[in-house]
């Protein structure tokens, strides 16, 4: 079926005419199929952020207002789920290619005033043991609270002379450390580190490093990978396991933490202008890292919508994967939090 075409007129898209909001585009003009295929998302999720968002992207500026809060959401999720402003979608809603990057930067700014609101670790004690229950019935292993990890994200050379986003692939990218549950809900993200830092370097510098070395959280750890050091709130695997107990232990470790893993592939499958599929974040490296937010939020909104992220999501075909570091195994420094892996074994899987 073909997508009712709406050419709305440019100028007075982009500067108003008395700032009336233009409603020639109707969502319900297009179907199920479409919305889905075009934009990534059913119909009533894409009505839930128009009541979301729409206050703060019907605010009376001389750019924006004249754009339908739908319209605008459209366009944002047509390039977040794309991650080209060059698709079908730009001829069927009737806008231009620069009306579309005033579009997503709305959008993007709206969902970043409601990051906290959406990815956030559960604050009463009954959530938090609730959590300790999923992982432990996981893989075996008890005190977990979350899934540690980074992913690198292309983004463009902010210029000649800056090499502090220049990973170590020699290529541009913010490097995000993120922290999920087993749902594969996003509970901590930081978007904004510069690529040329380790996932380590990341993680002690961030306030996700500052809130547990503070004492949230006491009696609970996140599990890493050993890109990451040892901590006595993050349990990392062992290097070279020697006995059956420390085999068990990686082995419970390793199930655990590939819920992370699975939830990356997830994230960058839906939002393909993460993956690198369509080259990099052609944005200044705090708009990319707010592009990333706005992304995650998103994939946080929709599990809390009961969208099967994992079975809804397959990848198909040849993805563009994500930026990988390679690293060493971190080796740890903490006597401490030796100490409490070593209980951690004795007491769960000898």
């Amino acid at each position: 079926m073909a997508i009712p075409i709406t050419v709305l007129d440019c100028d007075l898209l982009l500067y108003g005419r008395g700032h009336r909001t233009l409603d020639r585009f109707k969502l319900d003009d297009v179907t199920d199929e479409d919305l889905m295929s075009m934009y990534g998302f059913p119909r009533q999720f894409i009505y839930y952020l128009v009541e979301l968002l729409g206050p703060s992207l019907s605010r009376p500026t001389q750019r924006s207002r004249a754009i339908s809060p739908e319209t605008q959401i459209l366009a944002a999720l047509g390039f977040y789920t794309s991650g080209s402003f060059q698709t079908r979608m730009g001829d069927a809603i009737g806008i231009s290619q620069a009306s579309m990057s005033r579009c997503v930067a709305n959008v993007t700014e709206a969902l970043m005033e409601r990051a906290t609101q959406f990815i956030h670790f559960p604050a009463d004690e009954a959530s938090v043991q609730a959590l300790k229950d999923e992982f432990y019935g996981l893989a075996g292993m008890p005190g977990v609270i979350g899934v540690v990890d980074c992913i690198h994200v292309a983004i463009k050379a902010p210029n000649a002379e800056d090499l502090s986003y220049v990973n170590r692939k020699g290529l541009h990218s913010l490097n995000c450390l993120m922290v999920c549950d087993i749902r594969g809900a996003l509970m901590t993200v930081e978007t904004n580190w510069p690529g040329s830092l380790q996932d380590c370097a990341v993680l002690q510098q961030s306030s996700l490093s500052s809130q547990f070395e503070a004492g949230m959280h006491k009696d609970s750890w996140l599990l890493g990978d050993s890109s990451f050091f040892l901590r006595t709130w993050l349990m990392t695997p062992l290097p070279l396991p020697k006995t059956p107990a420390e085999d068990r232990y990686n082995l419970a470790h390793s199930a655990t933490h590939s819920v992370m893993q699975k939830t990356l592939r997830t994230l960058c499958s839906r939002f393909r202008c993460l993956d690198g599929s369509k080259g990099a974040l052609q944005y200044s490296p705090e708009k990319s890292s707010h592009i990333i937010m706005a992304c995650c939020v998103l994939h946080n909104i929709s599990l809390e919508h009961g969208m099967d992220i994992w079975s809804s999501w397959p990848i198909a075909g040849p993805m563009q994967q994500p930026l990988e570091e390679e690293y060493e195994p971190m080796e740890s420094l903490d006597l401490e939090a030796d100490r409490s892996r070593q209980e951690l074994l004795l007491a769960h899987f000898s």
